[in-house]
């Protein structure tokens, strides 16, 4: 492998994340995930302790449903 390929490679890495991070923030601005009905929030004070846990499950599950179609192809 050539220094040319690597370099094609890495740049495309680089679009596709940044393809990815355009979704993600337009999906977070679409359906506020992050703050989904059973994230567990707990304040106390000054202190904030924030676990998305449903957010989680549902971000895991679109991610393996798209990676799947995209890897089958």
């Amino acid at each position: 492998m050539d220094w040319q390929s690597i370099g094609r490679m890495l740049i495309g890495f680089g679009v596709l994340l940044l393809i990815v991070g355009l979704i993600l923030l337009g999906l977070g601005k679409l359906f506020h995930i992050g703050s989904l009905p059973g994230d567990i929030v707990y304040k106390k004070g000054n202190f904030t302790f924030y676990f998305p846990l449903v957010s989680c499950i549902l971000l895991s599950i679109i991610l393996t449903i798209l990676l799947n179609f995209v890897f089958r192809k």
